[in-house]
């Protein structure tokens, strides 16, 4: 079993899903796999991962993992904890196949608050298997080798930063490994994404909120105020807590534009996921000021596909400027020598109860070639922003 348990997962994972619960529990919505480098998959692998989605169905949350999680996230309360322990992943709710071109297409429909939890476990099964099928053996010299570098450049300049890698790691085991290394020798580690090794490791779990909040409410209210929208009705779950808003659903323009005083006093910062790093710390930086608020008190997160050395240098452009800190993935927990697999599965489609239409998800990245969704529902997202600027 690729996933042994439900805490092998991103801690935003469980705060999406109570949001849903307490806001939307009647909203249903289907998470769609796309493999960015259009990988061409065996019937051996898919057979594979048939047999890894028949074991989800075992995984449980033990009473055990049940205290730690109440005594360790105090956002979220008991009983949503004793609902998942009731929770079971249900393989009949995935559709999985090859096309005609051995292309994967995987989809899970379901409750929001439910279906949100299969994302990540089905992308680290697909990761993990994968590099077993192409024999690939990960050096463990090597990769705590090239560990090490990381961590001492991180230890000598004061970087802050937390393992964000589970989705696309190589594979359960280098996850231990490395997690197991910042733990002993990164000092300036945050925490860990990673539910189950947060509590394996006694390291702070990490996370917010993920970009398909802020898709469902584009899809269900309207792309111009789905930032603002999604931030408020953040708030009125969390009051303030898991205070960092992610800026670039709909593109950064939109959300900077958006981003009201309130929001920007009441959130301690932002995370930046997608487009020029630097380019966005200054017109960041701009808002706040323009809103009257010191950026120095503030922090921007650091999450797109980053290695040390691009941090390092974001990290002195922020000297004397704003806070930052980084969530680094795949540069940890995929570093084997071996090309990563680039594979998101997101939100596609939603409704906000089983009597309504389906409405349409799309995410307009800062960064080309990493929108989601149909051509023509990309172009009316776009349209409805363009107004909006006028």
């Amino acid at each position: 079993m690729v996933i042994k348990t439900i805490l092998d997962t991103d801690l935003y994972k469980f705060t999406t899903s109570y949001a849903y619960i307490k806001l939307f529990p009647y909203a249903v919505g289907t998470f769609s796999f796309k493999d960015r480098d259009e990988t061409e998959y065996t019937e051996g692998f898919l057979n594979a991962l048939r047999n890894e989605i028949q074991n989800l169905k075992l995984v449980a949350l033990t009473e055990e993992e049940l205290e730690y999680m109440c005594s360790h996230c105090r956002f979220l309360p008991r009983v949503y904890w004793e609902w998942l322990s009731s929770f079971r992943f249900d393989p009949q709710k995935i559709e999985v196949y090859l096309d005609e071109n051995r292309h994967l297409h995987m989809e899970v429909t379901d409750y929001l608050y439910k279906v949100t939890l299969y994302e990540v476990p089905l992308l680290a099964i697909i990761s993990e298997i994968k590099n077993q099928f192409l024999n690939r053996i990960p050096d463990k010299h090597s990769i705590l080798e090239k560990l090490e570098g990381k961590i001492v450049l991180s230890n000598n300049h004061g970087m802050l930063f937390s393992e964000f890698g589970t989705r696309r790691r190589f594979s359960f085991e280098v996850h231990d490994i490395v997690v197991a290394y910042l733990k002993e020798h990164a000092r300036f580690c945050t925490g860990t994404s990673n539910c189950y090794f947060a509590m394996k490791y006694d390291m702070k779990p990490m996370g917010t909120h993920p970009h398909e909040w802020f898709m469902f409410h584009g899809a269900q209210f309207g792309y111009k105020h789905a930032n603002y929208m999604a931030l408020e009705n953040w708030v009125n779950v969390y009051d303030g807590d898991l205070g960092t808003a992610l800026s670039d659903t709909y593109t950064s323009d939109s959300f900077l534009s958006n981003f009201s005083r309130k929001q920007a006093k009441l959130f301690d910062g932002v995370r930046c996921d997608s487009g020029d790093e630097f380019e966005f710390i200054e017109r960041l930086i701009a808002r706040y000021k323009e809103l009257g608020i010191d950026p120095t008190t503030k922090t921007i997160i650091f999450s797109n596909a980053l290695d040390f050395e691009k941090a390092l240098s974001i990290y002195e452009y922020c000297k004397g400027k704003i806070r930052c800190s980084f969530g680094i993935g795949t540069n940890l927990t995929n570093d084997t020598g071996y090309q990563p697999s680039n594979i998101v599965m997101k939100l596609s489609r939603c409704k906000m109860n089983l009597n309504q239409e389906w409405r349409e998800c799309v995410k307009l990245s800062d960064d080309m070639g990493k929108h989601m969704g149909s051509i023509s529902e990309v172009e009316a997202c776009l349209h409805e922003l363009r107004i909006e600027g006028e």
